[in-house]
Protein backbone atom coordinates (compact mmCIF):
# COMPACT_ATOMS: atom_id res chain seq x y z
CA UNK A 1 0.00 0.00 0.00
CA UNK A 2 3.07 2.21 -0.10
CA UNK A 3 2.84 2.58 -3.54
CA UNK A 4 1.57 6.35 -4.81
CA UNK A 5 -1.60 7.12 -5.02
CA UNK A 6 -3.06 8.59 -8.13
CA UNK A 7 -5.56 11.59 -7.46
CA UNK A 8 -8.71 8.72 -7.65
CA UNK A 9 -7.27 7.17 -4.69
CA UNK A 10 -6.94 10.52 -2.73
CA UNK A 11 -10.48 11.42 -3.34
CA UNK A 12 -11.50 8.63 -2.37
CA UNK A 13 -9.78 9.43 0.95
CA UNK A 14 -12.51 12.07 1.26
CA UNK A 15 -15.59 10.79 -0.39
CA UNK A 16 -15.97 6.93 0.19
CA UNK A 17 -13.83 6.20 3.38
CA UNK A 18 -16.84 6.55 6.29
CA UNK A 19 -15.44 6.37 10.44
CA UNK A 20 -17.45 7.96 13.05
CA UNK A 21 -14.23 8.59 15.00
CA UNK A 22 -13.14 11.14 11.96
CA UNK A 23 -15.75 12.84 11.86
CA UNK A 24 -16.11 13.34 15.61
CA UNK A 25 -12.71 14.99 15.37
CA UNK A 26 -13.70 17.31 13.10
CA UNK A 27 -17.25 18.54 14.49
CA UNK A 28 -14.58 19.33 17.64
CA UNK A 29 -12.47 21.03 15.72
CA UNK A 30 -15.00 22.99 13.21
CA UNK A 31 -17.47 23.62 16.21
CA UNK A 32 -15.47 23.89 19.29
CA UNK A 33 -14.94 21.56 22.10
CA UNK A 34 -17.71 23.20 24.71
CA UNK A 35 -20.38 22.61 21.98
CA UNK A 36 -19.28 19.00 21.18
CA UNK A 37 -18.94 18.12 24.83
CA UNK A 38 -22.27 19.74 25.81
CA UNK A 39 -24.16 18.33 22.76
CA UNK A 40 -22.28 16.49 19.67
CA UNK A 41 -20.80 14.07 22.21
CA UNK A 42 -24.24 12.06 22.80
CA UNK A 43 -24.63 11.33 18.72
CA UNK A 44 -23.92 7.67 18.07
CA UNK A 45 -23.69 6.34 14.76
CA UNK A 46 -26.06 3.93 13.98
CA UNK A 47 -25.81 2.99 10.18
CA UNK A 48 -24.30 4.27 6.74
CA UNK A 49 -26.87 4.90 3.76
CA UNK A 50 -26.62 5.84 0.03
CA UNK A 51 -27.77 9.16 1.10
CA UNK A 52 -28.30 9.44 4.31
CA UNK A 53 -27.12 8.73 7.77
CA UNK A 54 -28.80 6.81 10.44
CA UNK A 55 -27.46 8.64 14.07
CA UNK A 56 -29.04 8.42 17.56
CA UNK A 57 -29.23 10.88 20.43
CA UNK A 58 -30.42 9.80 24.04
CA UNK A 59 -33.68 12.30 24.17
CA UNK A 60 -36.02 14.60 21.44
CA UNK A 61 -34.74 17.61 23.72
CA UNK A 62 -31.14 16.96 22.35
CA UNK A 63 -32.36 15.96 18.73
CA UNK A 64 -34.38 19.30 18.19
CA UNK A 65 -30.98 21.06 20.31
CA UNK A 66 -28.73 19.46 17.57
CA UNK A 67 -31.66 20.01 14.52
CA UNK A 68 -31.99 23.50 15.01
CA UNK A 69 -28.62 24.86 15.73
CA UNK A 70 -25.81 22.32 14.13
CA UNK A 71 -27.64 20.01 11.81
CA UNK A 72 -26.60 22.24 8.21
CA UNK A 73 -22.50 22.20 9.66
CA UNK A 74 -22.79 18.49 10.56
CA UNK A 75 -24.08 17.54 7.43
CA UNK A 76 -21.10 19.82 5.53
CA UNK A 77 -18.92 17.69 7.80
CA UNK A 78 -19.98 14.63 6.82
CA UNK A 79 -19.95 15.58 3.06
CA UNK A 80 -16.34 15.88 3.23
CA UNK A 81 -16.62 12.04 3.82
CA UNK A 82 -18.58 10.94 1.64
CA UNK A 83 -20.14 13.71 -1.30
CA UNK A 84 -23.38 12.32 -1.56
CA UNK A 85 -25.04 12.15 1.68
CA UNK A 86 -27.57 15.04 1.88
CA UNK A 87 -29.94 14.38 4.92
CA UNK A 88 -29.30 13.24 8.32
CA UNK A 89 -32.00 10.99 10.58
CA UNK A 90 -32.00 10.65 14.04
CA UNK A 91 -33.24 8.08 16.32
CA UNK A 92 -33.48 8.56 20.27
CA UNK A 93 -31.76 5.95 21.92
CA UNK A 94 -32.38 5.98 25.77
CA UNK A 95 -28.91 4.68 27.44
CA UNK A 96 -28.61 2.25 29.54
CA UNK A 97 -28.12 3.79 33.15
CA UNK A 98 -27.88 0.22 34.94
CA UNK A 99 -23.50 0.36 34.23
CA UNK A 100 -21.53 2.87 35.73
CA UNK A 101 -18.79 3.59 33.42
CA UNK A 102 -15.01 4.33 33.92
CA UNK A 103 -15.96 7.37 31.98
CA UNK A 104 -19.21 8.36 34.29
CA UNK A 105 -16.93 7.97 37.38
CA UNK A 106 -14.16 10.13 35.81
CA UNK A 107 -16.75 12.42 34.97
CA UNK A 108 -17.92 12.27 38.33
CA UNK A 109 -14.47 13.51 39.74
CA UNK A 110 -14.38 16.13 37.27
CA UNK A 111 -17.32 17.93 39.14
CA UNK A 112 -15.36 18.87 41.82
CA UNK A 113 -15.86 22.26 43.35
CA UNK A 114 -17.84 23.13 39.90
CA UNK A 115 -21.27 24.62 40.35
CA UNK A 116 -24.13 22.69 38.45
CA UNK A 117 -27.71 23.08 38.11
CA UNK A 118 -29.24 19.89 38.96
CA UNK A 119 -32.21 18.34 37.28
CA UNK A 120 -31.39 19.69 33.64
CA UNK A 121 -30.88 18.20 30.19
CA UNK A 122 -27.94 20.87 30.13
CA UNK A 123 -24.80 20.22 31.88
CA UNK A 124 -22.20 23.00 32.32
CA UNK A 125 -18.51 22.27 30.57
CA UNK A 126 -16.31 20.08 32.77
CA UNK A 127 -13.34 21.43 32.83
CA UNK A 128 -11.04 19.49 30.38
CA UNK A 129 -7.75 19.02 32.31
CA UNK A 130 -6.25 18.50 28.63
CA UNK A 131 -6.44 22.12 28.26
CA UNK A 132 -3.87 24.01 30.70
CA UNK A 133 -1.30 26.91 30.64
CA UNK A 134 1.65 24.19 30.42
CA UNK A 135 0.45 23.37 26.80
CA UNK A 136 -1.22 26.48 25.45
CA UNK A 137 1.82 27.31 22.92
CA UNK A 138 2.40 31.11 22.96
CA UNK A 139 3.66 33.50 20.39
CA UNK A 140 3.29 36.88 19.60
CA UNK A 141 -0.33 37.43 18.63
CA UNK A 142 -1.96 35.67 22.21
CA UNK A 143 1.28 36.27 24.84
CA UNK A 144 -0.22 39.35 26.61
CA UNK A 145 -3.96 37.06 26.57
CA UNK A 146 -1.95 33.91 28.64
CA UNK A 147 0.42 36.04 30.69
CA UNK A 148 -2.79 38.20 31.78
CA UNK A 149 -4.84 34.87 32.11
CA UNK A 150 -1.77 33.45 34.25
CA UNK A 151 -1.44 36.45 36.33
CA UNK A 152 -5.56 35.92 37.40
CA UNK A 153 -5.25 32.62 37.96
CA UNK A 154 -2.26 33.35 40.77
CA UNK A 155 -3.84 36.55 41.90
CA UNK A 156 -7.82 36.52 41.71
CA UNK A 157 -9.99 39.98 41.68
CA UNK A 158 -6.35 41.05 40.09
CA UNK A 159 -7.60 42.13 36.65
CA UNK A 160 -11.64 42.26 37.14
CA UNK A 161 -13.19 41.66 34.45
CA UNK A 162 -10.62 40.19 32.55
CA UNK A 163 -12.30 40.35 29.04
CA UNK A 164 -10.36 38.27 26.14
CA UNK A 165 -11.30 38.51 22.72
CA UNK A 166 -10.11 36.98 19.30
CA UNK A 167 -11.69 35.16 16.29
CA UNK A 168 -12.65 31.66 16.47
CA UNK A 169 -10.51 28.90 17.35
CA UNK A 170 -7.20 31.49 18.62
CA UNK A 171 -7.54 29.56 22.06
CA UNK A 172 -9.91 31.88 24.03
CA UNK A 173 -11.96 28.72 25.52
CA UNK A 174 -8.27 26.67 26.33
CA UNK A 175 -6.98 29.89 28.33
CA UNK A 176 -10.65 30.16 30.71
CA UNK A 177 -10.50 26.71 30.54
CA UNK A 178 -6.52 27.17 32.04
CA UNK A 179 -7.74 29.37 34.32
CA UNK A 180 -10.78 27.25 35.84
CA UNK A 181 -8.43 24.28 35.51
CA UNK A 182 -6.00 26.14 38.07
CA UNK A 183 -8.66 27.94 40.62
CA UNK A 184 -11.22 24.77 40.79
CA UNK A 185 -8.21 23.16 43.48
CA UNK A 186 -9.45 25.76 46.00
CA UNK A 187 -12.61 27.79 44.44
CA UNK A 188 -16.14 27.45 43.44
CA UNK A 189 -15.78 27.13 39.82
CA UNK A 190 -18.32 28.00 37.09
CA UNK A 191 -17.14 27.50 33.28
CA UNK A 192 -20.01 28.10 31.23
CA UNK A 193 -21.30 29.40 27.51
CA UNK A 194 -23.14 32.48 26.89
CA UNK A 195 -25.14 30.18 24.86
CA UNK A 196 -26.07 28.39 28.08
CA UNK A 197 -26.36 30.84 30.45
CA UNK A 198 -29.19 32.28 28.18
CA UNK A 199 -31.18 28.86 27.91
CA UNK A 200 -30.82 28.12 31.68
CA UNK A 201 -32.43 31.51 32.32
CA UNK A 202 -34.89 30.95 29.69
CA UNK A 203 -35.59 27.31 31.53
CA UNK A 204 -35.75 29.17 35.40
CA UNK A 205 -38.42 32.22 33.67
CA UNK A 206 -41.11 29.14 32.69
CA UNK A 207 -40.45 26.93 35.75
CA UNK A 208 -40.72 29.99 37.48
CA UNK A 209 -37.57 29.10 39.45
CA UNK A 210 -35.38 32.49 39.33
CA UNK A 211 -34.60 32.05 42.56
CA UNK A 212 -32.66 29.02 42.40
CA UNK A 213 -31.41 30.33 38.97
CA UNK A 214 -30.30 33.92 41.18
CA UNK A 215 -28.50 31.47 44.09
CA UNK A 216 -26.87 29.19 41.84
CA UNK A 217 -24.86 31.43 39.19
CA UNK A 218 -24.36 34.00 42.44
CA UNK A 219 -22.72 31.99 44.63
CA UNK A 220 -19.56 31.18 42.90
CA UNK A 221 -15.94 32.57 43.67
CA UNK A 222 -14.94 32.31 39.80
CA UNK A 223 -17.10 32.77 36.79
CA UNK A 224 -15.78 32.25 33.54
CA UNK A 225 -18.27 33.11 30.41
CA UNK A 226 -17.48 32.00 26.76
CA UNK A 227 -18.42 33.96 23.64
CA UNK A 228 -20.66 36.42 25.76
CA UNK A 229 -21.70 38.24 22.16
CA UNK A 230 -24.54 35.72 22.33
CA UNK A 231 -26.58 37.40 24.58
CA UNK A 232 -26.96 40.39 21.80
CA UNK A 233 -30.56 41.38 22.07
CA UNK A 234 -31.68 39.60 24.94
CA UNK A 235 -32.93 42.13 27.24
CA UNK A 236 -34.23 40.43 30.10
CA UNK A 237 -30.96 38.48 29.91
CA UNK A 238 -28.57 41.23 29.98
CA UNK A 239 -30.77 43.18 32.71
CA UNK A 240 -29.96 39.30 34.90
CA UNK A 241 -26.56 39.40 33.63
CA UNK A 242 -25.91 42.63 34.99
CA UNK A 243 -27.16 42.23 38.47
CA UNK A 244 -25.21 38.87 38.71
CA UNK A 245 -21.82 40.66 37.07
CA UNK A 246 -22.29 43.63 40.15
CA UNK A 247 -22.84 40.85 42.92
CA UNK A 248 -20.35 39.09 42.18
CA UNK A 249 -17.79 41.96 41.43
CA UNK A 250 -19.48 43.07 45.33
CA UNK A 251 -18.23 39.65 46.99
CA UNK A 252 -15.05 39.99 45.56
CA UNK A 253 -15.43 37.07 42.90
CA UNK A 254 -13.21 36.81 39.72
CA UNK A 255 -15.17 37.47 36.59
CA UNK A 256 -13.34 36.09 32.86
CA UNK A 257 -15.14 36.74 29.83
CA UNK A 258 -14.04 35.76 26.12
CA UNK A 259 -15.76 37.08 22.74
CA UNK A 260 -15.33 37.58 19.45
CA UNK A 261 -15.19 41.03 19.30
CA UNK A 262 -14.04 44.23 21.79
CA UNK A 263 -16.42 45.66 24.18
CA UNK A 264 -17.34 48.31 21.71
CA UNK A 265 -18.09 46.52 19.04
CA UNK A 266 -20.25 44.14 20.78
CA UNK A 267 -23.74 44.66 19.26
CA UNK A 268 -27.22 45.23 20.66
CA UNK A 269 -25.62 45.02 24.16
CA UNK A 270 -26.53 47.17 26.83
CA UNK A 271 -24.08 50.60 26.89
CA UNK A 272 -23.32 49.61 31.10
CA UNK A 273 -22.63 46.14 30.52
CA UNK A 274 -19.72 47.05 27.48
CA UNK A 275 -19.05 49.54 30.57
CA UNK A 276 -18.40 47.35 32.97
CA UNK A 277 -16.33 44.85 30.31
CA UNK A 278 -14.37 48.05 29.62
CA UNK A 279 -13.35 48.80 33.23
CA UNK A 280 -11.47 45.33 33.57
CA UNK A 281 -8.27 44.65 31.38
CA UNK A 282 -9.65 44.30 27.69
CA UNK A 283 -7.03 41.55 25.45
CA UNK A 284 -7.03 40.30 22.46
CA UNK A 285 -5.57 36.95 20.62
CA UNK A 286 -4.63 37.61 16.91
CA UNK A 287 -3.98 35.37 14.08
CA UNK A 288 -1.03 33.34 14.52
CA UNK A 289 2.15 34.69 12.89
CA UNK A 290 4.61 32.46 10.90
CA UNK A 291 6.76 31.67 13.60
CA UNK A 292 3.47 30.88 16.28
CA UNK A 293 1.98 28.58 13.40
CA UNK A 294 5.65 26.66 12.79
CA UNK A 295 5.39 25.75 17.01
CA UNK A 296 1.99 24.32 16.62
CA UNK A 297 2.73 21.98 13.65
CA UNK A 298 5.71 20.97 15.51
CA UNK A 299 4.22 20.37 18.96
CA UNK A 300 1.46 18.32 17.42
CA UNK A 301 3.91 16.79 15.97
CA UNK A 302 5.83 15.32 18.36
CA UNK A 303 2.80 14.51 20.30
CA UNK A 304 1.72 12.36 17.61
CA UNK A 305 5.59 10.71 17.24
CA UNK A 306 5.24 10.08 20.76
CA UNK A 307 1.89 8.28 20.51
CA UNK A 308 2.26 6.32 17.30
CA UNK A 309 5.76 5.09 18.35
CA UNK A 310 7.52 7.15 15.90
CA UNK A 311 5.54 4.93 13.00
CA UNK A 312 3.92 8.14 11.94
CA UNK A 313 6.55 11.13 11.20
CA UNK A 314 5.40 14.31 9.08
CA UNK A 315 8.49 15.39 7.12
CA UNK A 316 9.73 19.14 7.94
CA UNK A 317 8.71 19.78 4.39
CA UNK A 318 5.45 18.86 5.21
CA UNK A 319 5.62 20.54 8.77
CA UNK A 320 6.64 23.57 6.94
CA UNK A 321 3.63 23.49 3.89
CA UNK A 322 1.30 23.25 6.22
CA UNK A 323 2.38 26.17 8.75
CA UNK A 324 3.01 28.75 6.05
CA UNK A 325 -0.22 27.85 3.85
CA UNK A 326 -2.67 27.39 6.49
CA UNK A 327 -3.21 31.05 7.45
CA UNK A 328 -6.46 30.64 9.25
CA UNK A 329 -7.12 29.86 13.01
CA UNK A 330 -5.38 27.19 15.36
CA UNK A 331 -7.91 25.26 15.23
CA UNK A 332 -7.39 25.17 11.36
CA UNK A 333 -3.94 24.15 11.63
CA UNK A 334 -4.68 21.36 14.60
CA UNK A 335 -7.61 20.37 12.18
CA UNK A 336 -5.15 20.30 9.41
CA UNK A 337 -2.77 17.96 11.39
CA UNK A 338 -5.91 15.67 11.98
CA UNK A 339 -6.67 14.95 8.10
CA UNK A 340 -2.92 14.05 7.95
CA UNK A 341 -3.38 11.29 10.09
CA UNK A 342 -6.45 10.45 9.55
CA UNK A 343 -4.88 10.02 5.75
CA UNK A 344 -1.63 7.91 7.47
CA UNK A 345 -4.12 5.49 8.82
CA UNK A 346 -6.57 5.29 6.07
CA UNK A 347 -3.47 4.35 3.40
CA UNK A 348 -0.90 3.39 6.13
CA UNK A 349 1.42 6.07 4.33
CA UNK A 350 2.41 9.22 5.51
CA UNK A 351 1.02 11.65 2.54
CA UNK A 352 3.29 13.54 0.60
CA UNK A 353 3.60 16.77 -0.67
CA UNK A 354 1.32 16.23 -3.39
CA UNK A 355 -1.21 14.58 -1.79
CA UNK A 356 -1.41 16.79 0.99
CA UNK A 357 -2.18 19.72 -1.48
CA UNK A 358 -5.39 17.71 -2.30
CA UNK A 359 -6.30 16.55 1.40
CA UNK A 360 -6.26 20.22 2.49
CA UNK A 361 -7.61 21.80 -0.69
CA UNK A 362 -10.47 23.56 1.17
CA UNK A 363 -7.94 24.80 3.73
CA UNK A 364 -4.96 26.14 1.65
CA UNK A 365 -5.17 29.64 -0.30
CA UNK A 366 -6.68 27.61 -3.51
CA UNK A 367 -9.81 27.02 -1.89
CA UNK A 368 -13.31 26.53 -3.90
CA UNK A 369 -14.56 30.51 -3.42
CA UNK A 370 -11.38 30.71 -6.31
CA UNK A 371 -12.84 28.24 -8.45
CA UNK A 372 -15.46 29.65 -10.86
CA UNK A 373 -17.55 27.45 -13.40
CA UNK A 374 -15.95 30.27 -16.00
CA UNK A 375 -12.53 29.17 -14.99
CA UNK A 376 -13.62 25.99 -15.32
CA UNK A 377 -15.20 26.03 -18.42
CA UNK A 378 -12.18 28.10 -19.74
CA UNK A 379 -9.62 25.27 -18.31
CA UNK A 380 -11.65 22.44 -20.35
CA UNK A 381 -11.58 24.21 -23.71
CA UNK A 382 -8.28 24.66 -23.68
CA UNK A 383 -7.28 21.22 -22.80
CA UNK A 384 -9.86 19.95 -25.72
CA UNK A 385 -9.08 22.71 -28.30
CA UNK A 386 -12.20 23.73 -28.69
CA UNK A 387 -14.01 27.27 -28.29
CA UNK A 388 -16.13 27.80 -25.71
CA UNK A 389 -19.18 28.68 -27.69
CA UNK A 390 -18.69 24.95 -29.14
CA UNK A 391 -18.72 23.86 -25.79
CA UNK A 392 -22.06 25.51 -24.70
CA UNK A 393 -23.82 24.91 -27.93
CA UNK A 394 -26.49 22.36 -28.53
CA UNK A 395 -24.56 20.38 -30.61
CA UNK A 396 -23.63 16.51 -29.98
CA UNK A 397 -20.79 15.68 -32.00
CA UNK A 398 -19.06 13.37 -30.15
CA UNK A 399 -15.82 15.87 -30.17
CA UNK A 400 -18.01 18.06 -27.93
CA UNK A 401 -20.00 15.74 -25.84
CA UNK A 402 -16.91 14.75 -23.90
CA UNK A 403 -15.36 18.13 -22.89
CA UNK A 404 -19.01 19.22 -22.00
CA UNK A 405 -19.57 16.46 -19.36
CA UNK A 406 -15.80 16.84 -18.28
CA UNK A 407 -16.58 19.95 -17.51
CA UNK A 408 -20.21 19.38 -15.86
CA UNK A 409 -18.27 16.90 -13.44
CA UNK A 410 -15.36 18.90 -12.49
CA UNK A 411 -18.07 21.45 -12.17
CA UNK A 412 -20.14 18.67 -9.70
CA UNK A 413 -17.24 18.25 -7.65
CA UNK A 414 -14.78 21.08 -7.31
CA UNK A 415 -17.54 23.92 -6.22
CA UNK A 416 -20.52 24.03 -4.53
CA UNK A 417 -22.84 24.35 -7.13
CA UNK A 418 -26.18 22.81 -7.17
CA UNK A 419 -27.22 21.16 -9.81
CA UNK A 420 -30.12 23.92 -11.48
CA UNK A 421 -27.31 26.77 -10.72
CA UNK A 422 -24.46 24.46 -13.02
CA UNK A 423 -27.08 23.35 -15.66
CA UNK A 424 -28.27 27.05 -15.98
CA UNK A 425 -24.50 28.18 -16.66
CA UNK A 426 -24.42 25.41 -18.93
CA UNK A 427 -26.71 27.15 -22.13
CA UNK A 428 -29.71 26.24 -19.35
CA UNK A 429 -29.34 22.62 -19.48
CA UNK A 430 -31.72 20.39 -17.68
CA UNK A 431 -30.19 18.91 -14.15
CA UNK A 432 -31.16 15.76 -15.38
CA UNK A 433 -28.69 16.45 -18.29
CA UNK A 434 -26.08 17.24 -15.75
CA UNK A 435 -26.51 14.31 -13.25
CA UNK A 436 -26.34 12.28 -16.67
CA UNK A 437 -22.90 14.09 -17.45
CA UNK A 438 -21.56 13.44 -13.79
CA UNK A 439 -23.06 9.69 -13.70
CA UNK A 440 -21.00 8.99 -17.63
CA UNK A 441 -17.66 10.52 -16.35
CA UNK A 442 -17.75 8.48 -13.11
CA UNK A 443 -18.58 5.50 -15.40
CA UNK A 444 -15.64 6.00 -17.81
CA UNK A 445 -13.25 6.85 -14.83
CA UNK A 446 -13.83 3.12 -13.80
CA UNK A 447 -12.24 2.11 -17.60
CA UNK A 448 -10.49 4.27 -18.43
CA UNK A 449 -6.75 5.29 -16.94
CA UNK A 450 -6.55 7.80 -19.97
CA UNK A 451 -9.85 9.45 -18.51
CA UNK A 452 -8.69 9.46 -14.78
CA UNK A 453 -5.43 10.84 -15.87
CA UNK A 454 -6.77 13.73 -17.99
CA UNK A 455 -9.46 14.52 -14.85
CA UNK A 456 -6.09 14.79 -12.49
CA UNK A 457 -4.61 17.50 -15.27
CA UNK A 458 -7.54 19.50 -15.33
CA UNK A 459 -8.02 19.06 -11.28
CA UNK A 460 -4.42 20.12 -11.06
CA UNK A 461 -4.89 23.24 -13.81
CA UNK A 462 -8.04 24.65 -11.77
CA UNK A 463 -6.83 24.47 -8.22
CA UNK A 464 -3.58 25.20 -8.45
CA UNK A 465 -2.67 26.66 -11.70
CA UNK A 466 -0.24 24.10 -12.54
CA UNK A 467 0.10 22.82 -16.14
CA UNK A 468 2.22 19.79 -14.90
CA UNK A 469 1.21 16.13 -15.41
CA UNK A 470 1.39 15.24 -12.00
CA UNK A 471 -0.22 17.37 -8.56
Amino acid sequence: MNKLLNNQNIDNFKSNSFEWRLVQVDMRDKLGSEVYESWLKKISFIEEFNNYILLSVPTRFIRDWITSRYLDQILQILKTYKKDFVRIEFRIVEPDHSVKTNDALEEGNLKENVSFIKDTYLQYNRIDPNKRFDNFITGSSNKLAYEASLKVSENISHYNPLYIYGGVGMGKTHLLNSIGYELKKNNKVMFISAERFMYQFVKSIKSNDMVKFKEYFRNTDILLIDDIQFISGKEAMQEEFFHTFNALLDKGSQIIVSADRPPNKLARIQERIKSRFSGGLVVDIQKPDLELRKKIIQKKAEELNSIYLDQLKISKDIQDFISTEVKGSIRELVGAINRVVSFSRIYEKVPNLSEIKVVLKDLLNISENRVTIDLIQTVVCKFFKISKNEMLSSRRSRYLVRPRQTAIYLTKILTSKSLPEIGREFSNRDHTTIIHSVKTIEKIKEKDPEMVDNINKLKNQILYNNKDNEI
